[in-house]
């Protein structure tokens, strides 16, 4: 607002009220300024700490979760699961037939007296 302004309300004011009058409607205006300005600075301050109460329930979270992935990777290591894993990995990675076919057998040597040389 600017000066011009504030000088026709208080033009106004005097005209439409009276000089008598006039600065009890001014305390009851001030009031009404006052409580609304607390009342929204209650409404800020409430908005305010539910954010933070959401900042620290996500951050809580984000703990807990750390700490339960933690958790798990101690466990594996005492339960030695990770080398379970990886032998099993190996095992599978490694399988090789060793059935016995009956048809490959060994050739016997010609000769009888090679084998007395070996």
């Amino acid at each position: 607002m600017s000066m011009g302004e504030i000088i026709v309300i208080l033009i106004v004011a005097i005209l439409v009220l009276g000089p008598d009058k006039l600065p009890d409607a001014i305390v009851q205006i001030a009031k009404i300024i006052k409580a609304i300005k607390r009342n929204i600075n209650d409404a800020k301050a409430g908005i305010e700490k539910e954010i933070r109460i959401k900042e620290l329930k996500d951050e809580a979270q984000k703990y807990q979760d750390e700490f339960s992935l933690s958790n798990e990777n101690i466990r594996k290591k005492l339960s030695f699961e990770e080398f379970d894993d990886l032998k099993r990995d190996i095992l599978d990675k490694t399988k090789v037939d060793l059935t016995f076919d009956s048809r490959e057998k060994e050739t016997p040597p010609q000769n009888p007296t090679e084998k007395a040389n070996v």
